[in-house]
């Protein structure tokens, strides 16, 4: 019984210990200011009040009365002043004094006769002399309170705008959100059923630790959330605080680091003290490789930023993960992250946040929808299935322009045209209705635009394309070929992406053959085929001169896909020679397609002349039209049959717009 009377006893926190020493060390160090201050104000106060004061000697006093040239004098307690004639004449401000000492036990009574005699104007009587205690009072006292005063509410102003000021500018920046406070649960992160299951577990740990730790088991100290911009990093985290109902520390990477150096490290125990001090709670760092890069000391570093590395390491260390303090963190960059960080024991899980698959966009886009009025003929399974490889961002994004376009046309409901030319704004942008044209040009772009549609078109198991347009678009794009995948794909077969080449190609072959001439519109479609060419080549292991082996690496998966050569620079510029020559027959093969369906070519181009804008179904009108003829035609075309893939919607853009 003593003994749980003993174990129930409050305990001393050494936080509190550590908070006093803090106030008592900050007061007084405001002392300390305040008694320096009041004596440099002190010390300048007599230099200026004695600037205008000549001290002489009493016997140089007696002269100056002798010779007749003083004005007056005043008699004070410690001194005379001396008015000399000569001053009395200037104005009042510039006037300039003398004064002498008093001599102890002198008989100032025949001092007075002898002022009258010469006709010296004097006073009679001698100021009081103040109490001791009042002038150290007003001269000492009452300026250091007014001083500490001063320096309290400047430290305070500090404080405030710089996260602590002189006394607390290592205090942490993290927002707080107590309780449920996110207003964020798993029911508004859809699409990443996945990555909510890791994190599930987390929460029940919170909720029941006991569940765990009666068997021996150990929470992982940290998760590492993984993906792409836009797919909902933050907001799972946030998720997982509104969830398990504690304190929520949200904090970025970026501010920790500060140009003062050691103030990220204090940053970083503060905001572990506060978790501490509230837990269960959870830390989110958002955006970590802003401290968590790499410790590379050959070309020089950051000191600031390593020893704010190094102490959150040794935070993450410290700390019990009993006690129920979970750190999350979120990144687009692991590839940098310091192998420190990443080792078990802290931060042992990573949870990578992918794309949404086709069920995980119709899931998203059903919780972006729930709050917006829909028509009856909306099919968020078609949206879906569209807007392969767009992220949360985005569809919040489509459905926020598709609400905005029905209060443009005055409607009240959102319906399925919205959301489909929404769609188009985002990957192409709006249509430039200033923009014209010459009649030669949009010839040009008609046939350019009909090339790509028509060489998908005549292969089999390729997208099927919805729309072609000549609009010019904000993007840049003077007209673009959009194809709807059928199902959703995450394999590409070789035979497939030389489809996708010849494809992205047909616009160029279209120039080459009507008009004999290469424009500046085809830019946006070579750049892409020489991608996904040099990717064939030296990532995907599709070509027949180098087989199976790797050139190049992806550098930055989850942010633009970069690639770096990992070869010999004679290796590399054979691989160039490589794309080239994989390019080359891929045009040759458009070229063919489109010279052997030319009258098809023409006619759907003549089409879309007149229409500007028309649909997949009218484009295979034609093309089936076409099929029905060839068996009676004399000269039936021989056409090679060749397997297709998947080729993207085609937004062609013209880098020279701005100069037609």
């Amino acid at each position: 019984m003593n003994n749980d009377q003993n174990n129930r006893k409050p305990q001393k926190n050494p936080n509190n210990n550590s908070d006093d020493s803090k106030k008592v060390r900050r007061i007084v160090s405001l002392v300390v200011m305040a008694l320096v201050a009041t004596l440099l104000i002190n010390q300048i106060y007599n230099m200026i009040s004695n600037s205008y004061l000549t001290e002489i000697t009493y016997d140089e006093f007696l002269d100056l009365l002798d010779t007749g040239t003083v004005d007056s004098v005043e008699l004070r307690s410690d001194r005379i002043l001396i008015l000399t004639r000569e001053e009395a004449a200037k104005p009042t401000n510039q006037q300039h004094l003398s004064y002498t000492g008093l001599l102890p036990g002198h008989d100032m009574d025949a001092e007075y006769s002898r002022f009258d005699s010469l006709g010296i104007k004097y006073n009679t009587e001698l100021p009081e002399e103040a109490s001791p205690i009042v002038s150290f009072i007003l001269s000492w006292l009452l300026p250091v309170i007014i001083m500490y005063a001063l320096f309290s509410l400047l430290m305070r102003g500090m404080t405030k705008r710089m996260g602590g000021g002189f006394g607390g500018i290592g205090e942490s920046k993290a927002k707080v959100y107590m309780e449920k406070q996110t207003g964020v649960t798993f029911a508004d992160v859809a699409g990443q059923d996945e990555a909510k299951e890791s994190l599930v577990e987390i929460i029940d740990f919170l909720h029941n630790p006991q569940k765990y730790t009666a068997i021996g088991a150990k929470l992982p100290k940290g998760a590492l959330l993984v993906g792409s911009p836009g797919t909902g990093k933050t907001l799972l985290a946030k998720a997982v605080a509104g969830e398990a109902n504690v304190p929520f520390f949200s904090i970025s990477g970026s501010d920790f680091v500060e140009m003062f150096v050691g103030v990220g490290a204090s940053r970083v125990r503060d905001l572990f003290n506060q978790a501490a001090k509230v837990a269960p709670a959870i830390i989110f760092i958002d955006e970590i490789d802003a401290i968590g890069r790499t410790r590379d000391s050959k070309f020089g570093g950051n000191d600031e930023r390593e020893q704010t590395l190094n102490q959150l390491l040794a935070e993450i260390d410290g700390f019990d993960s009993s006690k129920g303090v979970v750190i999350l963190a979120a990144t687009n960059r692991p590839e940098i992250l310091d192998k420190a960080l990443l080792r078990a024991g802290r931060f042992d899980r990573r949870i990578v946040v992918d794309h949404p698959n086709l069920q995980g966009r119709y899931q998203t886009l059903r919780v972006h929808t729930k709050n917006i009025k829909l028509a009856e003929d909306v099919d968020l399974h078609k949206i879906a299935q569209a807007t392969a490889g767009a992220v949360g961002a985005d569809l919040a994004n489509l459905v926020n322009e598709a609400a905005l376009r029905a209060v443009r046309q005055g409607r009240k409901t959102v319906n399925q045209e919205d959301l489909l030319v929404s769609f188009e704004v985002v990957i192409a942008g709006t249509e430039k209705k200033g923009t014209v044209l010459t009649d030669m040009e949009k010839r040009i772009v008609s046939y350019h635009e009909v090339g790509h549609a028509l060489i998908a078109a005549l292969q089999k198991h390729t997208q099927p394309v919805s729309k072609i347009t000549i609009v010019p678009h904000t993007s840049g794009a003077l007209g673009y070929t959009m194809q709807m995948p059928e199902e959703e794909k995450f394999l590409s077969s070789k035979e497939e992406l030389i489809v996708e080449l010849q494809t992205l190609l047909g616009g160029r072959a279209a120039e080459q053959t009507v008009f004999g001439i290469q424009t500046t519109g085809a830019s946006n479609d070579i750049d892409r085929a020489t991608e996904l060419a040099r990717k064939m080549v030296t990532q995907y292991g599709m070509s027949d001169k180098f087989g199976l082996m790797a050139l190049s690496t992806v550098s930055n998966p989850y942010l633009d896909g970069s690639t770096m050569m990992n070869c010999a620079d004679s290796t590399a510029s054979a691989a160039d020679a490589e794309i080239q020559q994989l390019l080359a027959s891929c045009y040759d093969e458009a070229k063919r397609i489109l010279q052997e369906h030319r009258s098809l070519l023409d006619e759907i181009a003549l089409f879309l002349l007149q229409k500007e804008t028309i649909t997949g179904d009218e484009l295979m009108t034609y093309v089936n039209a076409e099929n029905a003829r060839l068996p009676e035609a004399e000269d039936s075309e021989n056409q090679e049959t060749v397997s297709d893939g998947t080729a993207p919607a085609d937004t062609d853009a013209d880098s020279t717009q701005t100069e037609i």
